[in-house]
């Protein structure tokens, strides 16, 4: 076997590794009430880079049931142990397409799409459970990208750039039981709507680097910028804002930024591949850019996320299931403020799931030629 031939396979083969690990990048989600959505954590340019262009198309599947309240960092047990607790059955799909420009640029359309139900007593007659749900389209993220080195055997650095567009319903309503004759009808909750009525900027980091013999490591950054402040959706379920909402500005919806970071260590031999990382998804308190009004359950999820995955020919599947080893449902500004004015420590809650699941598949499409060493995945994405 001649060096360059020996060279080109090695390429072709850690190519294929990064495909497969950075695929489940950043189904953000945050898995709950702190409410990450899809669009934010499909990252659609880590495709397959070749001499020649192409397409490659990724689809994504997450499903997450959070159910655990947290203030900080404390679970609130009692809630499960008396029926209290607010339940979100969470499903989305994820529809990212990318144009390979050369093995050094591309660009992506992320489009996502979600089904959740979503049931709680409070949000009803307080007593007895009842359902909600929102199911349409996201919010819409186109996006740039480039390798910040020449295709090499050791590893790369990708960034991004994109736009998160407001097309996703952002005052989706359903209706709210009161009793057996009377429901009020009114914005659900701000986990569950499709949209966030801001246009944001996002921000992405991939990196790999391959160490021996199949063994490498990955690391991936994502952060959305929603400059917007509040978009104006009512958090009164049909109702009538109370003075303290009012002052404390929780009447309506915030929009808000939200980022994820993941890292890791992948292992592939034969066309599988496996690895184990952490994950940690989450929205802050406060905005980059822009006001942080409004209501808004920030906070984070840390989580041990296995990754199982196989690649042939053009096509790749893979499966993660992430599982959450820390929650925190941090202070919001409203929080902040509340406790300044009245010397009272305020926080409030946020349900999170245990773990989710994720599914992807794969799949390249049109003219290549011989494959070059780059940050080859399909895509990233995630509540």
């Amino acid at each position: 076997m001649s060096n360059l031939t020996f060279k080109s396979r090695k390429l072709t083969w850690l190519g294929a590794v990064i495909v497969i690990f950075m695929l489940f990048s950043f189904h953000a989600n945050a898995q709950g009430c702190v409410a990450i959505r899809s669009n934010g954590s499909s990252c659609t340019g880590l495709s397959s880079h070749y001499d020649s262009t192409g397409w490659q198309v990724n689809t994504f599947y997450r499903y997450f049931k959070s159910f655990r309240h947290y203030r900080g960092t404390a679970e609130q047990t009692e809630r499960v142990e008396l029926g209290s607790d607010v339940r979100n059955y969470s499903n989305f799909v994820d529809i990212n397409v990318v144009k390979h420009i050369n093995s050094r640029w591309s660009m992506g359309l992320t489009l996502p799409f979600q089904s959740i139900k979503r049931t709680s007593l409070y949000e009803h007659d307080g007593k007895t459970r009842h359902a909600t749900s929102a199911t349409g389209l996201g919010d819409v993220r186109l996006s740039v990208y480039a390798m910040l080195f020449k295709p090499n055997r050791w590893g790369n650095l990708q960034a991004g750039l994109g736009v998160k567009l407001p097309t996703g319903d952002y005052n989706y309503q359903d209706w709210f039981y009161k009793n057996d004759t009377t429901y009020s009808f009114g914005a659900v909750d701000q986990s569950i709507q499709p949209g966030d009525g801001g246009t944001g900027i996002s921000l992405e980091l991939n990196g790999n680097v391959n160490l021996y013999k199949g063994l490498g490591l990955y690391g991936n950054f994502y952060y959305m910028s929603n400059p917007r402040n509040v978009n104006g959706t009512s958090t009164t379920r049909g109702g009538t804002a109370s003075a303290t909402a009012l002052k404390y500005r929780t009447n309506v919806m915030s929009c808000s930024d939200q980022y994820a970071v993941r890292g890791g260590v992948n292992y592939g031999f034969h066309g599988l591949f496996l690895g184990v990382g952490l994950r940690m998804e989450g929205i802050p308190a406060e905005d980059l850019i822009g006001g942080s009004d409004g209501f808004r359950r920030p906070g984070y999820t840390v989580g041990v996320e296995p990754n199982l995955a196989y690649s042939w020919n053009r096509y790749d599947i893979q499966i993660s299931v992430p599982y959450a080893i820390k929650r925190n449902r941090v202070q919001s500004t409203s929080d902040i403020q509340r406790t300044k004015d009245t010397g009272v420590f305020t926080q409030g809650d946020a349900a999170f799931a245990d773990y989710s699941i994720n599914l992807g598949f794969s799949v390249r499409i049109g003219s290549y030629g011989r494959q070059m060493m780059g940050m080859n995945s399909a895509g990233m994405s995630g509540h």
